[in-house]
């Protein structure tokens, strides 16, 4: 009855005498009965289910009574305020004169909706997740969750998915160092996890190009010691002084390890992170031995690692001179280094943001022997009447490489100029294009993302400035760097 009650009467009841609840019950069914006719009988109400149990709580003191009585019933409006009223009609309980003043009818539902929008608001203030993530955020998040699935083992450590088979790795203290790598897109990264550095990582350490990456405190310093024992370490780098790898954010990740050095260079000495940031910000890291900061030269036409070219992480090309023993000529020959997968070979004129966000290149890559000023005034966003007229894909390279215009510009299957844009937002044009171009003419170094990218749209060649080293090179697509078409220009 009591989930199907509509209403509840509430009435007071008073009696001059001791009485008991028995007692009232029996007032109310006897002195109610034949009063409203068969239909509002209240033992017939009773039996049908109509009315409730009838509720009574009563207390005597000083030889009298005094108490409440509690009817539910399922009638309607008009039925229960003229059930309520019979009860008015009372005027003996038991033996004693008594009054039943009814004080009160509750609407149960009423009670129940109050219930509802309590809740209701409740709900409101607590239920709901009120952040409201942007386009940018959304994929952020997704991009990272990819990146952090892609977390594997090498022979029990956790690892990063290309650590065997890059040419360099880049071996960091636990696991969340591996994770916060990934996230950022360096994929060839190997945890030891802990002092002791396990055969299997000593061993992987051996035909590669390897970068210890640390935390900034003694314990980095203890590992960097081991390591340089039980295996072959090429550069060191750490985080800053009193951080570890995994709290950095994606520009503190990136400048710590464009300012790693060569382990000579800190070899024997007792806290080797002190003296690699005692060069943090104020010059430049130590180049690899051998090489020759003041000496540009021009950047090799192909894979060739014996190519005398490398340039740092900041953009400074250096010349290789005699190696110390042949890792050693492989280690500064190799365009990876320790930066394998994060990023790509930037444009000198770029800002140091915009060299950390590509992340599927190479770190250390070459660079042309042609000069590239930007004293020049950027052309304006639609090509001109001229550069309409061009004819040959050598005329649009003289036009947006030879005259140092740091610009990309987009040609379809006729030479015919599709867009054009600074050449620093190459890969986001490339992707909004509505149209495949056939050839893209850019005035810089053509990175991994950029390159895989063209691929995928199905450009089938680029012109560029000068070429980077490349982790893989789509035969779809030809690459060629200004010089090679010089003297004859593709058609």
């Amino acid at each position: 009855m009591e989930d199907t009650s509509k209403y509840l009467i509430h009435a007071d009841v008073t009696a001059d005498g001791v009485v008991e609840r028995s007692d009232v019950v029996g007032a109310i069914f006897g002195q109610t009965e034949g009063l409203l006719g068969d239909e509002l009988d209240l033992r017939d109400l009773r039996q049908s289910q109509k009315v409730g149990r009838i509720d009574v709580e009563i207390t005597s003191t000083q030889g009298q009574s005094h108490g409440n009585v509690t009817i539910a019933t399922s009638l309607d409006k008009v039925e229960t305020a003229t059930l309520a009223a019979s009860l008015e009609t009372i005027t003996r309980v038991g033996p004693c004169r008594a009054t039943l003043d009814v004080s009160e009818i509750e609407d149960v539902r009423a009670a129940k909706r109050k219930e509802v929008v309590d809740r209701a608001k409740e709900l409101l203030r607590t239920g709901f997740d009120d952040s409201v993530m942007s386009s940018e955020e959304i994929l952020t998040e997704v991009r990272q969750h990819v990146r952090v699935e892609d977390i594997t083992e090498y022979d029990g450590f956790p690892a990063g998915p290309r650590v065997t088979d890059s040419d360099a790795i880049i071996v960091v203290e636990g696991r969340s160092d591996v994770l916060t790598l990934l996230k950022y897109g360096v994929k060839n990264a190997i945890a030891v996890e802990g002092t002791n550095v396990p055969d299997p990582i000593a061993d992987l350490t051996a035909h590669r190009t390897v970068t210890a990456f640390l935390d900034g405190d003694r314990g980095g310093d203890l590992i960097l010691e081991e390591l340089s024992q039980v295996g072959d370490v090429d550069y060191v780098a750490f985080a800053p002084s009193g951080t570890s790898v995994e709290e950095l954010d994606h520009h503190q990740l990136f400048t710590a390890l464009r300012n790693k050095v060569p382990y000579d260079t800190v070899s024997g000495l007792n806290e080797p992170r002190e003296a690699i940031a005692a060069t943090d910000g104020s010059t430049s890291p130590a180049p690899a031995p051998g090489l020759n900061s003041e000496s540009p030269v021009e950047s090799p036409r192909g894979t060739d690692t014996d190519t005398a070219s490398n340039t740092t992480a900041e953009g400074t090309s250096h010349t290789s001179g005699p190696p110390s023993s042949a890792k050693a000529a492989d280690a500064q020959n190799t365009a990876e280094n320790a930066l394998a997968e994060p990023t790509t070979a930037t444009h000198p004129s770029t800002t140091e943001d915009d060299a950390e966000t590509e992340t599927h290149g190479t770190a250390d890559t070459t660079t042309s022997s042609t000069p590239n000023t930007h004293a020049h005034a950027r052309q304006p966003d639609s090509a001109t009447a001229d550069d309409q007229s061009l004819e040959t894909v050598y005329e649009h390279a003289t036009a947006i490489i030879r005259s140092n215009t740091d610009r990309v510009r987009f040609l379809d299957a006729e030479n015919d100029i599709i867009a054009e844009a600074d050449a620093s937002s190459v890969g986001d044009e490339l992707a909004e294009l509505e149209s495949v171009p056939t050839t893209i003419v850019l005035d810089g170094i053509l990175s991994q993302q950029v390159l895989d990218l063209a691929a995928d749209r199905g450009v089938e060649r680029i012109i560029t400035r000068s070429l980077g080293q490349f982790t893989k090179r789509p035969t779809s697509v030809q690459i060629h760097a200004v010089e090679d078409v010089a003297s004859e220009p593709p058609e």
